[in-house]
């Protein structure tokens, strides 16, 4: 009896046993207890961009910082000074502080690829400002050879108006080659100048660095003692006009003196170069912009987040968004200096 007894417990055990472990889960694989579109009412944002010298730069992040304390999130904004070294380190510091979502303006994209598919193995969502890069989850995009031919067009009306192939405009283009979407853009810019300009009425004569003001203006001041008569410069970016900008105003001494063949066209969108437009008196004529103001473009930029956070597919032919530009003139530009 005792012998049946004892047989009917280890039956019991066994087959308790055999429960337990059909329904014991095995261990998951890394990243996965965290959920790839859970929505929180509060999310953890690392950013790295190139430079906080660059004035537009400087006021899209001011803009934007604004709008992440107003949600409440939790954010760091560093600044690699063009450094993919110090970037990727960035990078780094952001996956192991637990970021749901790490912004990335590289210095140098192909360098931060790696880096950025270790992000995405921890389950972190990954935006990049500005270059179509395959490890991220999605891109935010310019057309940068589109942009350029933009201002390119732009520049060429400017021309077509005041110079003729008796008479050539005497053309500086002011760029940063070492940087690809800047490269791009600066060669967009010849391509524009070159389809829209009237036959053999300008002449390019120098092409510079100038991605900052002062780097700009350096640069110009050099160009125009070596060429006196350049007179028409476009760029890449917000230093290239505010660099130039203010050479010219030197060259000629202040606002009010800019001869009307004078031209500055370059894209980007800051409070000086809106008001140098605005003022009339000055070398600045026209400036080719994306979707308006600082302010205009932070929400844009807050708006990709959030898509990106709640989950949106942006594999395939939609992993690059794709931005708008127009163009700022007199009849919209107050509208836009309020979002400053």
């Amino acid at each position: 009896m005792r012998k049946k007894v004892v047989s009917v417990i280890l039956c019991v055990a066994m087959i308790a046993a055999m429960v337990v472990g059909c329904t014991t889960k095995s261990p998951t694989s890394g990243g996965d207890d965290k959920k790839d579109d859970e929505k929180k009412d509060s999310y953890k944002v690392g950013i790295s961009i190139q430079s906080l010298k660059n004035d537009y730069w400087a006021g899209v992040m001011g803009k934007l910082e604004e709008l992440l304390k107003d949600k409440g999130w939790d954010y760091t904004l560093q600044d690699c000074s063009n450094n993919s070294a110090t970037q990727i380190s960035q990078v780094e510091n952001f996956i192991t502080s637990g970021c749901d979502l790490i912004m990335v303006h590289p210095s140098d994209a192909d360098a931060l690829e790696t880096v950025c598919q270790q992000a995405l193995d921890e389950g972190i969502k990954v935006m990049c400002w500005d270059d179509p890069m395959e490890n991220t989850t999605a891109n935010w995009i310019l057309d940068n050879t589109a942009l350029g031919n933009k201002i390119g067009a732009t520049a060429a009306a400017f021309i077509n108006e005041h110079y003729t192939a008796d008479k050539p405009a005497e053309v500086c283009v002011i760029g940063k080659p070492s940087t690809k979407v800047l490269l791009e853009r600066a060669n967009g810019i010849k391509e524009g100048l070159e389809e829209n300009c009237d036959k053999g009425n300008y002449k390019v004569v120098a092409e510079v660095d100038g991605l900052e003001a002062n780097e700009a203006q350096t640069n110009v001041e050099t160009v125009l003692q070596a060429n006196p008569d350049c007179s028409i410069f476009v760029g890449v970016g917000a230093g290239a006009m505010i660099g130039s900008n203010e050479a010219l105003l030197q060259k000629f001494g202040g606002a009010g003196n800019i001869p009307e063949n004078y031209g500055v066209i370059t894209t980007d969108v800051t409070p000086q170069q809106l008001e140098s437009l605005q003022a009339g008196d000055e070398a600045v004529r026209a400036i080719i912009g994306f979707e308006g103001s600082s302010l205009d473009t932070a929400t844009a930029c807050m708006e990709m987040y959030e898509r990106i956070l709640d989950g949106e597919d942006f594999s395939g032919d939609k992993h690059n968004v794709e931005r708008p530009t127009m163009e700022i003139n007199l009849d919209n530009i107050e509208d836009i200096m309020k979002g400053m």
